[in-house]
């Protein structure tokens, strides 16, 4: 009960805030991740300057080039807004990826929500508004969800549905669609989680993991106009991949000889019960010497001894670089100071 009353209270806190912040005008800050979007920038800028005068927004844009080998630049230069307050163009010099242009982008932003979503308007900016009043509800991270994808069937619908569904049972995520690249994030989430590789799909889940309170609202999916997708048979391996490897960090990141300690040891018992096994024969007097299970017994024993050396060895590790940085795993925490009244 005393959970649900903070909550409540913190929920009426941000309202309160928001609303302060509209009649002064909200900030917001848009990061738009593009790799050879050009043909797409000039419609994108155009309704993105249409939603800050409708909602009195002060918008900044963040556009991150991705390593663009068109007329990127030239699009983002030409084009003159009306009602953003500001463009900030970052070029990177070769492609980096779109974790770390999402990162660069948020490390630009200005603003205490940020919005993220990708150049090529298939997901619709007029959404942005929906995205911020579940923020002010009292969300830390709010992810768009396409129940409708227009995408081609085996190209992208059928490969995100399955890894969607992964997630899902991986993770135990509640979120129907992790892949949307439209997403709302209070900073402090950013402040917090650094993302590399392909993980930037997995802030939700990360965010969630650190305690901050995650939402999903269903938003308009629209076919592809211009430009061609990035999306293929190669990043939905490394996104199986990479869920993997989140899985890991969120459940063994600072205890990984339980992870190994169980692998090993499992490992180990197989090749004991097929130690006794052979025992028995061998008393039985059967001749055990040509038998391939006395190999793999004895392979099993040895591998999961291995194994379970190496999780003490990483535990140890770990627990030596927080003695020797005096450092803790670090929690996300929420402060909030109360002073004194003064009586006199």
């Amino acid at each position: 009960m005393e959970e649900k009353t903070e909550s409540m209270a913190i929920s009426k806190k941000h309202r309160q805030k928001a609303q302060t912040q509209t009649q002064e005008g909200r900030r917001v800050s848009v990061v738009i991740p593009a790799l050879n979007e050009a043909a797409s920038l000039s419609e994108l800028f155009s309704r993105l300057d249409r939603v800050a005068v409708d909602q009195k927004y002060r918008m900044q844009v963040v556009l991150v080039d991705d390593g663009s080998t068109d007329n990127t630049a030239e699009v983002v230069a030409a084009y003159e807004p009306t009602f953003i307050e500001s463009i900030v163009y970052i070029r990177f010099r070769r492609n980096l990826g779109k974790s770390v242009a999402l990162s660069e982008g948020a490390d630009q932003a200005n603003a205490e929500l940020i919005v993220t979503m990708d150049a090529d308007l298939q997901d619709q900016p007029e959404e942005i508004p929906r995205l911020v009043n579940t923020i002010d509800e009292g969300c830390d991270v709010v992810s768009g969800w396409k129940r409708r994808r227009n995408d081609p069937l085996f190209g992208k619908k059928i490969p995100s549905q399955v890894f969607n569904w992964l997630v899902r049972k991986v993770l135990r995520s509640p979120l129907k669609d992790i892949n949307c690249g439209l997403k709302a994030y209070r900073r402090e989430v950013w402040d917090e989680i650094r993302v590399y590789g392909e993980f930037h799909r997995f802030i939700p889940v990360l965010a969630a993991n650190r305690g901050f309170r995650i939402g999903e609202i269903e938003v308009e999916h629209r076919p592809r106009k211009q430009g061609v997708s990035k999306y293929g048979a190669s990043r939905f391996v490394k996104g199986v991949l990479d869920l993997l490897t989140v899985y890991f960090l969120n459940a063994y990141r600072y205890r990984p000889l339980h992870f190994f300690g169980v692998l090993g040891g499992f490992l180990g018992i197989l090749g004991f019960f097929g130690g006794v096994y052979l025992t028995t024969l061998w008393l039985l007097g059967h001749a055990i010497g040509t038998r391939p299970l006395l190999l793999l017994s004895a392979l099993l024993l040895i591998i999961g001894v291995q194994v379970v050396l190496f999780g003490l060895l990483s535990q140890l590790q770990i627990d030596l670089f927080h003695k020797t940085n005096r450092d803790r795993p670090k929690a996300s925490i929420v402060r909030r100071d109360f002073e004194r009244a003064n009586t006199t």
